[in-house]
Order: C-alpha cells, then sequence, then structure tokens
C-alpha cells in the first residue's frame, strides 16, 4: 500500500504544476479589498508603506518645428510663419520671423500682400496678393475670404496663382484646411499642387545664416527621386557638395531632408543650390539656389 502511496503523491505533485497559473501571489490582500462574506478575515500585520513622492510633469520643450504656433498674448515673443510667394509662375516658400500675434492669419496675409524683401526680389520672388484681403471667420477647417480689390485682376491664370498664394500660406496653420474666396469655391493645397517647381526648399530660406554641415529640406518631383546638392563660396566656388533621394520619385512629389558640408575660411555669403542632374546629359536642371551666409570653420 506505502508503495502504491508514493507514485499517487507524484502524480499529485506533476498535475498542480500543469494546471493553470493562479492569477496573484500569497500575501496580505491589496488595500481596499472587500472582506471574505462568512469568514472572519485573519489579523494582518502591516507596515507604513514606503512612497516616492510624486514629481511635476517636467516642463514642456520649446517647440522650434512649428511655427504655426503662436505665443500666448501679453507674453511677448516671436512666431515663424511661412510666406509662399511666386517665382517663373510657380509657388515659392520664405520665412518671416515676426512679434508673436493670436491673430497669425491675417499677419500672414499682411506679409504675403507686403511682398518679398530685398534680398528676395533679388532672388527672383515677387507676389501678386493685393493688400486689403481679409479673413472674414474659420469655422471646421474652412476660411471664408472677404474680396479685396484687386483681386481678380490679371486674367484666370493670374487669378488662380494668387489664389494658390493665399491657400498654400493659410494652410500651414492647424486650424485652417482650405480656403474659400468670395467667389469660388473653396480649394486646398491639393488644388494647386501643380503650381509647384519640380523642387521646393523649404529650408534653409533666403538670407538664413547657416553652419556647416547645413541641412536641406523641401520637396520634389525629379528623376528617380535623386536630388542634388551643393555650396558655394561667395566666389562661386564649389565649397561643399550632396545628395539624397525623396520619398517619391518620377510621376510623384515628396519629401526630402540632407545634409551637406562644407568649409570656408571667413563667415560670408554662399548659395545652397539643390537641383536635378539631367538623365540626358548629366547637366544640372531645375536648380533652386538659395543667398544665406555661410559661417566659417571654428
Amino acid at each position: 500500500m506505502r508503495r502504491l502511496l508514493v507514485p499517487l503523491a507524484a502524480i499529485l505533485v506533476l498535475a498542480a504544476g500543469c494546471a493553470p497559473a493562479r492569477t496573484g501571489t500569497l500575501g496580505p490582500a491589496p488595500a481596499g479589498a472587500p472582506p471574505t462574506t462568512g469568514a472572519t478575515p485573519a489579523p494582518r500585520v502591516t507596515t507604513p508603506a514606503t512612497t516616492t513622492p510624486r514629481r511635476p510633469p517636467p516642463p514642456a520643450s520649446p517647440t522650434t518645428t512649428a511655427p504655426m504656433v503662436p505665443d500666448q498674448p501679453g507674453r511677448g515673443g516671436t512666431i515663424t510663419v511661412q510666406l509662399w510667394f511666386t517665382r517663373d509662375g510657380r509657388l515659392t516658400p520664405t520665412r518671416r520671423t515676426l512679434p508673436a500675434t493670436v491673430a497669425t492669419s491675417r499677419l500672414a496675409l499682411t506679409e504675403l500682400a507686403a511682398g518679398p524683401s530685398r534680398a528676395e526680389a533679388a532672388a527672383g520672388l515677387t507676389t501678386r496678393v493685393p493688400s486689403g484681403l481679409q479673413v472674414v471667420r474659420i469655422v471646421d477647417g474652412l476660411a471664408t475670404l472677404a474680396p479685396a480689390a484687386g483681386f481678380g485682376d490679371g486674367g484666370a491664370a493670374a487669378v488662380r496663382l494668387r489664389r494658390a498664394q493665399v491657400v498654400w500660406t493659410l494652410t500651414q496653420f492647424p486650424t485652417v484646411r482650405r480656403v474659400a474666396f468670395a467667389d469660388a469655391a473653396p480649394t486646398g493645397r491639393g488644388d494647386y499642387a501643380d503650381l509647384l517647381p519640380p523642387i521646393v526648399v523649404t529650408g534653409p530660406a533666403i538670407g538664413d545664416r547657416v553652419t556647416s554641415p547645413v541641412t536641406v529640406t523641401g520637396s520634389a518631383e525629379v528623376f528617380e527621386a535623386t536630388v542634388s546638392l551643393r555650396v558655394l563660396d561667395a566666389a562661386g566656388r564649389e565649397v561643399g557638395t550632396s545628395f539624397t533621394t525623396a520619398a517619391c520619385g518620377s510621376g510623384c512629389r515628396g519629401d526630402y531632408r540632407a545634409t551637406v558640408g562644407y568649409r570656408v575660411a571667413v563667415t560670408g555669403p554662399g548659395t545652397v543650390e539643390v537641383y536635378e542632374v539631367s538623365p540626358r546629359d548629366g547637366s544640372r536642371v531645375n536648380v533652386v539656389a538659395v543667398p544665406v551666409v555661410l559661417v566659417a570653420d571654428t
């Protein structure tokens, strides 16, 4: 009989090991657990819990990549807005850093009508937007504009390019997805995508002070998605080259981001060029030249 009990005990132990795991562990019940009905709870010995004081969350880091969000009124500061001007009949972006305001759409339209700076004008940028254009309201992502004198002048192509400037400028703000003009249906950025050049450079902007390596960003629709870059010094000498690929190639537009290093002896004017290498003859085509200030190596 004793010989039978030993294997039987072993079988019971193995069966217990194969049983599903029970949740929790043995020990005092968690604080706040309801007592078991019909049973006298066993006395428990508790010790004061050691708790770590809760720390307040760290302050948010300053946002440097979302220029469309202004500071709170009365706190000063600046805001950087993107303005879409025109060059050779196509849309071209630039930037302005101005005193912060809650009326960002009004600020952007005012700057758009004021036109390019001297350096931007020298690089070929112009504006077709007249002064006096105002946003009447913004509801559910739709910005409705009041008509402005001269906005419809110049023919259909000129008016469309003018509207494209306004739409691409206003839709940088998170509250605006489409724009309604007085005499037309609401439109968004996609309605004017054909007015973008093959290569768009969103950074650096004209006149920016850059250091090596300089980061270049934008979008492109080029052969095999290959975007080439170079840096020229004040004398036009090539002092740095690089290339990258856009997120989409021929037949579609994709974003790109690349860095290009350079070496100059003294800080002074220079140029960042972004271009496509022609598949026919290897020449540089669709060149976008951005005049900048090159900071010398330290």
